[in-house]
């Protein structure tokens, strides 16, 4: 019906696509194993477009144009439908895995770079990976109450919850016996780190109460302790258990691709600076390997460039002591300040200065300290 023109009943190309993905499996020794769709394109397509455009320069400038925007269409059509995918991290990963392959099979056999340079790239990678590990493990999940039962009281309202012990289970009934004007003390009590003003608030969805700064991912259906966003390069949430190690993967990755970008300019492009080089290159298209590492060169420029903002305005972000989440709250309600042109939106709620800030930053993850149970409440 769909190859003749013909209407289709409601969702029927999303079932077929559904069923094809399901079906979509590897045999195996203890059986068939599914395979994620959204792992196939890059492993196909990336190798034949860049091969495609290192035929020709127009050719090289059409698809490297065309890319990021694919990139950004998929990204927003994800992201609009709460979808999480394995397309970003396995482009991301695959990408690595490629570009140090054409390194060491076009640009090494050349004989203009050295032994020590390719053990110093390999170590970077190797480090970059690591963090990147580390990352994806957990970002701090506040732990789901045991059975998720719902608040007793459920025609309140969000707001009317806060503040009462009606949505706790175990200490309910001991947080209900010293409220007073039908507020619990210990649910309002503020912990030593949090400055004035700022409350706990309660999560209807996971049925828990959250400490400050913490946020629900409506992709991994989970609370985190102070989330800053959910990054799609890493499938995964950053919030304060690795977002250290999301900042190093990055930095990591800059330092081990300006250094590979470099290299390989300086092999194919003899004689010329670095940004020079870039942009002029004569003998670039003189044979398909050149012309192949030149592409290379400039996919790993266009990507470094997008990591690049990624990770400034992160650090800017870790300057003011503000996450992501918390700056688009801030635009959203309009009590934030556009500071350096809007790279960053000062909340000034949790802003101590500069070596505070990033003092704050680097001691995250650390113990915290032990409260008594009634702190708890």
């Amino acid at each position: 019906r769909w190859l003749t023109c013909k209407s289709l009943p409601p969702g029927a190309l999303e079932r077929i696509a559904d069923t094809i993905a399901d079906r979509l499996r590897v045999p195996w020794f203890s059986g068939a194993v599914k395979i994620n769709v959204s792992l196939v394109p890059p492993l196909v397509l990336l190798p034949v477009f860049l091969h495609v455009a290192a035929l020709h320069f127009l050719l090289g400038l059409i698809i490297l144009t065309s890319l990021p925007v694919v990139v950004l269409w998929y990204y927003y059509l994800t992201h609009r439908r709460k979808e999480r995918t394995l397309f970003f991290l396995s482009l991301g990963l695959f990408s690595l895995g490629y570009m140090y392959y054409v390194f060491l099979r076009e640009v090494v056999p050349r004989g203009h770079v050295e032994h020590s340079q390719v053990v110093t790239l390999t170590c970077g990678l190797i480090l970059m990976l690591a963090a990147l590990s580390r990352a994806k493990k957990d970002p701090g999940y506040l732990p789901i109450p045991a059975g998720k039962e719902k608040p007793s009281h459920q025609g309140l309202h969000d707001k009317s919850i806060r503040g009462s012990s009606s949505g706790l289970h175990d200490i309910s009934g001991a947080a209900s016996s010293r409220a007073v004007n039908g507020e619990a003390k210990g649910y309002c009590r503020m912990s030593a780190e949090q400055p004035a003003g700022v409350k706990k608030d309660w999560c209807t969805k996971c049925q828990l109460v959250r400490p400050a700064r913490a946020g629900h991912c409506r992709l991994c259906g989970r609370c985190v302790r102070r989330l800053d966003h959910h990054c799609v390069w890493i499938n995964s949430c950053v919030g304060e258990q690795n977002h250290q190690a999301f900042i190093l993967a990055l930095s990591f990755f800059m330092l081990t691709s300006v250094y590979g970008i470099t290299l390989t300019l300086h092999t194919i492009c003899r004689g010329r600076s670095l940004f020079v080089a870039l942009f002029y290159c004569p003998g670039a298209y003189s044979d398909y390997s050149s012309a192949l590492s030149f592409t290379c060169v400039w996919y790993c420029a266009i990507v470094t460039a997008g990591m690049g903002y990624i990770l400034l305005i992160q650090l800017l972000n870790i300057s003011y002591n503000v996450t992501e989440r918390e700056a688009r709250l801030a635009l959203r309600d309009n009590t934030g300040r556009r500071l350096l042109g809007g790279l960053v939106i000062d909340t000034g709620q949790y802003n101590r200065g500069l070596l505070c800030n990033w003092g704050h930053f680097l001691s995250l993850g650390a113990s915290p300290p032990q409260r008594s149970a009634e702190d708890i409440v």
